[in-house]
């Protein structure tokens, strides 16, 4: 493993998003002394918190999986992640809302989830669920230690048995297609490969071994933290100040100093110089390449799509609703061709509506809702002018909303719209907050690496760099980060179900 070079006693971390703040826990717990430097006002990154009239929205990811990867985050430090947050597992996980009025739950239970398919769907293709849970379970044990949780700088790394492993068990086949083996109906292949998105790809071209994602959100749980997603932040940054990380707040870094072949500080725009033995990248891969280091990428990337979310708070509350839904639309394939081929948004959407009152009352004032409401679109490199489409498109996804059956949401007393537009402006490329897409030569070793090119202490961490895009992959680039700096061994595959410790 390839690490970094000459003393590490400093640290500077700049970002205090997830990956940022579960870095400089790690590096705490190893000794080293740590700034992390923040140009937001409190810490978060991509997991902010909006709140308007009493209504307190995540504005970033909501589906929270494998909290065992917090709790090991937490470990570094001596601490244990009950101590810091309340979660609760969902149940159902998901509920799944198909075009023909019919819905469907992912429960909390392998069991429970098969007899929802059985009631909706036949006895057969409730087996066939069985047999992909099993089929899953596989797929996560031999991907994880060995291609996902693991510092890799050469794409022959790779090559071993688990490779062909890998290979024999269909994981470079399209997702669509394996998906297809266990399942007959349409909807359960749905509900079983439209996690593709969140890497960046449309499932009929997503390759099979992304199944492992689906792993993650049906079978191994879904938790949600109680105060929101920000509390996660929130938590983690606590724990680094208590055990002395310094964190700046209002700080932003415009520069990082570089002599010869070492970074040897940082700058701030109010004039700042602090020196580092050791700087870690937080912001969007991409993007610090060419405004911190001012050594852009050579190769061009392909981005994932993005997406339009809206805010809503509302007096109407929805009892189909789950915490979190999938409203499907008619179209599938098409769909997703809309958007990662021809540029446009989706003519039949499907939808991500979360809940998130259904499990935390007081993230909303006394008999009010909050809603989230995510539509797949183009990033920016697709050309549309999202600050003059923007507002129509979100008329457009209430109308859409209300024509499946929640006319009550287009009602909504606080509405707060963010497109592609604002993600770009947040500092993201493309307009994406799903990063570059994992397509085959985006993925492993073939992604942009953890180690800056031409310098000896710099490193970079989240979803830009290995192993990729997610709440649990941040956390995995965050020790993987912090292997690079105190060159120090680690990984290992832990299921990903486990409970998150006492």
């Amino acid at each position: 493993m390839r690490v970094v070079t000459g003393p590490t006693d400093h640290v500077v971390v700049v970002g205090a998003g997830l990956g940022g703040l579960a870095c400089a826990l790690r590096l705490a717990g190893a000794g080293r002394r740590v700034t992390v430097l923040e140009r937001e006002a409190g810490p978060g990154g991509r997991i902010g918190q909006l709140a308007v009239d009493g209504y307190r929205f995540d504005t970033g990811p909501t589906v929270l999986t494998m909290p065992h990867l917090l709790d090991e985050t937490l470990n570094a430090v001596g601490e244990r992640l009950r101590g810091w947050l309340d979660l609760v597992r969902l149940d159902p996980a998901y509920r799944a809302h198909f075009a023909d009025g019919s819905s469907l739950d992912i429960r909390a239970s392998t069991a429970g989830t098969a007899a929802e398919i059985a009631r909706l769907c036949g006895p057969r293709e409730a087996d066939g669920y069985l047999r992909f849970t099993d089929y899953l379970a596989g797929l996560y044990q031999l991907e994880w230690a060995r291609f996902i949780d693991r510092n890799l700088d050469y794409p022959h790394e790779l090559l071993g048995p688990d490779l062909a492993r890998l290979a024999a068990r269909g994981g470079f086949r399209r997702l669509s297609a394996k998906v297809g083996q266990f399942f007959r109906d349409p909807r359960t292949r749905r509900v079983f490969s439209f996690q593709s998105l969140y890497a960046g790809v449309a499932p009929h071209r997503a390759l099979a071994l992304y199944a492992v994602i689906a792993y993650l959100d049906t079978v191994a749980g879904v938790y949600f933290p109680r105060g929101g997603m920000y509390a996660i932040a929130e938590a983690l940054a606590d724990a680094a100040v208590k055990h002395g990380v310094t964190v700046g707040y209002g700080r932003e870094v415009t520069d990082i100093e570089v002599t010869g072949t070492r970074a040897r500080a940082v700058r701030t725009r109010d004039g700042d110089r602090i020196g580092a033995d050791a700087v870690v990248l937080n912001p969007d891969l991409p993007v610090a390449r060419r405004d911190l280091l001012h050594r852009p990428l050579r190769r061009r990337l392909r981005y994932s799509p993005s997406c339009v979310v809206l805010h809503l708070g509302s007096p109407a509350g929805h009892d189909r609703l789950a915490h979190h839904n999938v409203v499907f639309g008619t179209a599938w394939t098409q769909a997703f061709d809309d958007i990662t081929r021809r540029g446009r948004p989706m003519a039949d959407p499907s939808l991500l509506v979360t809940s998130p009152t259904r499990t935390d009352p007081g993230l909303a004032p006394a008999g009010r809702h909050a809603y989230y409401v995510l539509a797949p679109v183009p990033n920016t490199e697709a050309g549309i002018d999202w600050r003059a489409r923007g507002r129509t498109y979100g008329e457009e996804l209430l109308g859409v909303l209300a024509a499946r059956g929640y006319p009550g949401l287009a009602q909504a007393e606080v509405r707060h719209l963010v497109t592609p537009a604002d993600w770009a402006h947040a500092g993201l490329a493309a307009g994406t907050p799903f990063a570059s897409a994992h397509t085959f030569r985006q993925t492993g070793p073939l992604r942009p690496g953890n180690l800056a090119p031409g310098l000896d202490n710099v490193v970079f961490v989240g979803s830009g760099t290995q192993p990729g895009v997610g709440i649990p992959m941040v956390l995995v680039s965050a020790r993987l980060a912090a292997q690079r700096i105190t060159r120090s061994p680690g990984g290992g595959a832990r299921d990903a179900g486990a409970g998150y410790g006492p």
